[in-house]
């Protein structure tokens, strides 16, 4: 379909876009409910206290996930595979905080009281995965 001369989106367009913006961020926020639910502390309660710690480790691993969600968007033509893999980009983060628990059976306890480096340690390590994980994808 040609779009008009005024350069107006045909609705396809739009409505894909308007799709995929909000499933992506429903997404991410679905992420970030599942994974604060599996982790053993209550991170929205430390970061509203100013606990840094699991505030890192949190963000990293949103912004992981969101790497994998965006690169989803990008390289699946079918929003059921764009779908499904971004509840495998969910599952590949999870299982990254339950092996970096077991690496470092302390995480749970030093991310609660604000141990900054282990904070940013886990956060990174779910950026990195978060970045392989969605350069997969491609």
């Amino acid at each position: 379909m040609i779009a008009p001369r005024l350069g107006i989106m045909p609705m396809d367009a739009f409505y894909n876009y308007v799709l995929h913006l909000f499933s992506g961020l429903l997404m991410v926020g679905g992420f970030a409910a599942i994974y604060m639910w599996v982790t053993p502390f209550h991170e929205l309660a430390l970061i509203r206290q100013g606990v840094v710690a699991p505030a890192l480790s949190l963000g990293g691993a949103v912004i992981g996930f969101s790497l994998t969600v965006a690169s989803s968007i990008l390289h699946n033509d079918h929003y059921l595979l764009f779908l499904l893999w971004c509840v495998s980009g969910l599952s590949v983060q999870v299982l990254t905080y339950a092996l970096l628990a077991r690496a470092f059976p302390r995480l749970p306890v030093q991310l609660a009281s604000n141990n900054v480096a282990a904070g940013a340690a886990a956060g990174v390590v779910s950026l990195v995965v978060g970045i392989v994980n969605a350069a997969c994808m491609s």
